[in-house]
């Protein structure tokens, strides 16, 4: 049976959307579930003609993560978590999950940094602030991060617990943090990445973006991670 739901938050996407839904692998997964996150083009008719199951979301990258996720099917074990705009590489599914499919891992996150990356896919003050934050998280909790990519799989009953709040661009950071916590069985692997396939980023795509995603980056990790106690599932 298929057990993967895949969740897409998507924010005028139009472009890209139709291609990143259309390289699913849909012999593998359950479901391809686009969020749209408040478009004003039509990124939504667009997924939904490309065979994603649309639903919509309050404003906020964290809102339509967890807007997906909780909205995924019941018999989906894993959740696989990805950007719209083209540049995570659809191929890499299969050594993002197989680390929770064989019961080894709960938390599986694809990183950027290790694999293989276009030229111009990040931006220097992206790769600075995910050594900082990799550094920082290392003292905290002594799990080594190199990366906040967007790409990621965990087990349902997993991110049932980490109870995430984040609903905005910090919702990658609470749940890598959350992970320690809790103690998962994470691990980190390397995937590739390209660059988006039209228009700007919201994270990173100016000055402004960036300075205002840092911030917020930097509030989470220090609203989550100064607790060093380890946390119960429950």
């Amino acid at each position: 049976m298929k057990r993967i739901s895949i969740v897409i938050p998507a924010l005028n996407e139009a472009d890209s959307i139709g291609r990143v839904v259309g390289e699913m692998p849909w012999d593998r997964i359950a479901e391809c579930i686009v969020v749209d996150n408040g478009s004003t083009d039509r990124t939504a008719a667009i997924a939904a003609e490309a065979g994603a199951r649309v639903i919509e979301s309050p404003r906020g990258y964290g809102a339509a993560c967890k807007t997906g996720s909780d909205a995924a099917l019941a018999s989906s074990d894993i959740v696989v978590f990805m950007d719209g705009d083209g540049s995570d590489i659809i191929a890499d599914l299969g050594r993002l999950v197989g680390p929770i499919e064989c019961g080894e891992r709960d938390f599986v996150i694809g990183s950027r940094l290790r694999g293989s990356r276009e030229p111009g896919s990040m931006l220097p003050s992206q790769l600075f602030a995910n050594w900082l934050v990799g550094k920082l998280i290392w003292r905290m909790h002594r799990f080594r991060y190199t990366d906040m990519g967007p790409f990621r799989a965990i087990r349902r009953t997993a991110l049932e617990h980490l109870h995430m709040s984040e609903m905005t661009y910090g919702w990658n950071l609470e749940m890598q943090v959350k992970a320690c916590q809790y103690q998962l069985r994470i691990e980190e692997i390397a995937v590739d990445y390209r660059k988006r396939v039209a228009g700007d980023s919201k994270v990173s795509g100016n000055l402004q973006a960036s300075f205002r995603t840092a911030v917020r980056i930097f509030a989470v990790l220090f609203r989550t991670g100064l607790s060093r106690r380890p946390k119960r599932l429950r």
